[in-house]
């Protein structure tokens, strides 16, 4: 496969500016939508998110464009297939609900009506989600006018799902439910971003979760410490029993078999995240935190990206008002969290933690252990073509620039379409953290927004040869 030549990339420069105007228009009136599928009361919201962009997509020239109901929020489908009977097929993920966004939680503007200030379009959703979605219309439309096709190089296919920031909790029944009409050979997710403006990077992985609750309880009610302590078992010491030894001296997880199947990361991975101009001081301001601790023998970066870790999210039980009180609680509660890495089963997880928990727990005290719905990790490796052809587009839309990689310590919906459809997962985003997901004047540079267009522009026909 030869490089793509200059003049390729000044064409796809040249339709880009001469679409740009008409581009971001649409993106705007798509953020009016306040799609926010944590608040019932915007459930029509999310749904008229979801007819617009099946809209949009047949606008686009998407032969099929579909709203996909769901026991929760509505879903978008979209399909454009090849006129290469070879073609690969390329799925591509992302959703259109937002998180809750009001001017008085510190907007400068109204959340839901899009300002450009500085070359930066401010709107919740501009960068998380929809933003990243919607780069991809232009970006086919670029593809097209480069190659002089009337159909894409690539069976392309979207998925773009309407509850992922409540939870996605119908997403995988969903995808169950349709996956022959997804069977894709990679996926392709833009829900992610990059390390810096001046750092342009691709996301080869994200960590799975499971969490879980654990309710102890003692005496039927709370009782006199004078009277029984030390002589029938307290709860609330068993809780601080179990946390204590969650960890080991080197801060590693002691539940047995936990860190069985762990994909170790090779001499080259930790080379490549080493490259990566981190500085620990500003990270620890970010996390407004006053030092590092994690397992022994790893770096930051390693251990937020690439390590398995057991986290305590709440421990309580007893009395916690003013003052004293001698009490013997009759119960205590803990709330424990999993990040998982490539190789680790979830459900092999939670039955470790239950024998754990089982062979820790005194006779006295009865416990139950409630596990939430499991995220699985995924992770691609770094030779493999479909990745290379990410990189390869990603650097010819940032003028050459040496493409890094990273990986993502949290978790996501993206590792059930890879566990059900058996196809990789690969990431193209091009969001910054100072882009503030979740936060007040949340936002997108538009600069960087356009070199996501070119990346897809230049993307389907470099898998299209990649693949097969």
């Amino acid at each position: 496969m030869s490089d793509t030549p200059d003049s390729a990339v000044q064409t796809v420069r040249k339709y880009i500016a001469q679409h740009r105007a008409a581009f971001l228009d649409d993106l705007a009136e798509w953020l009016r939508i306040p799609s926010v599928s944590a608040e019932p009361g915007h459930a029509p919201d999310v749904r008229r998110s979801a007819e617009w962009l099946a809209a949009k997509l047949a606008e686009t020239g998407f032969p099929v464009a579909e709203v996909w109901e769901t026991d929760g929020a509505p879903a978008v489908f979209a399909e454009w297939l090849s006129d290469d009977p070879d073609a690969p097929t390329v799925l591509v993920y992302g959703h259109h609900d937002v998180q809750p966004a009001a001017r008085e939680d510190g907007w400068h503007s109204d959340p839901f009506e899009p300002v450009v200030r500085e070359n930066r379009l401010y709107a919740r959703g501009a960068a998380d989600d929809k933003g990243q979605v919607f780069f991809h219309t232009l970006g086919v439309r670029a593809h097209l006018a480069l190659t002089g096709r009337a159909a894409p190089a690539v069976n392309l296919k979207f998925l773009v799902e309407g509850e992922e920031e409540s939870g996605s909790t119908y997403f995988r029944a969903l995808v169950e439910r349709h996956s022959d009409r997804l069977a894709a050979d990679v996926v392709i997710v833009s829900d992610t971003g990059m390390w810096s403006e001046t750092t342009p990077t691709v996301c080869t992985g994200m960590r799975g979760v499971a969490d879980c609750e654990i309710e102890l309880y003692g005496p039927d009610q709370d009782i006199h410490s004078g009277s029984f302590g030390g002589a029938v078992p307290n709860p609330a010491t068993v809780a601080a029993r179990l946390v204590a030894a969650l960890h080991d001296q080197d801060e590693r997880v002691t539940v047995p078999g936990f860190y069985d199947g762990v994909a170790e990361l090779t001499d080259a991975e930790r080379a490549l995240i080493a490259e990566l101009p981190f500085d620990e001081a500003a990270w620890l301001s970010a996390a407004r935190s006053y030092g590092t601790l994690g397992e022994a023998g790893y770096s930051t970066l390693e251990r937020v990206w690439a390590r398995p870790t057991a986290e305590v999210n709440g421990i309580g039980g007893g009395y916690q008002g003013p003052g004293g009180k001698t009490i013997i609680p009759s119960s205590a509660q803990l709330k424990l969290s999993f990040r998982l890495v490539a190789g680790q089963d979830p459900d092999r997880i939670e039955q470790a933690v239950r024998e754990w928990v089982a062979a820790r727990v005194p006779g006295g005290i009865r416990h139950k252990i409630t596990f939430g719905a499991a995220t699985r990790p995924c992770l691609t490796p770094l030779d493999h073509p479909a990745l290379q052809a990410v990189a390869r587009s990603m650097s010819l839309a940032f003028d050459g620039a040496k493409i890094r990689f990273t990986r993502e310590g949290g978790s996501g919906p993206a590792a059930d379409l890879q566990d059900v459809l058996a196809a990789p997962v690969l990431f193209l985003g091009i969001s910054v953290p100072s882009d503030g997901w979740h936060a007040p004047n949340e936002k997108v540079e538009l600069d960087l927004l356009v070199k996501g267009v070119e990346a897809t522009a230049h993307l389907w026909g470099d898998l299209s040869a990649a693949l097969r």
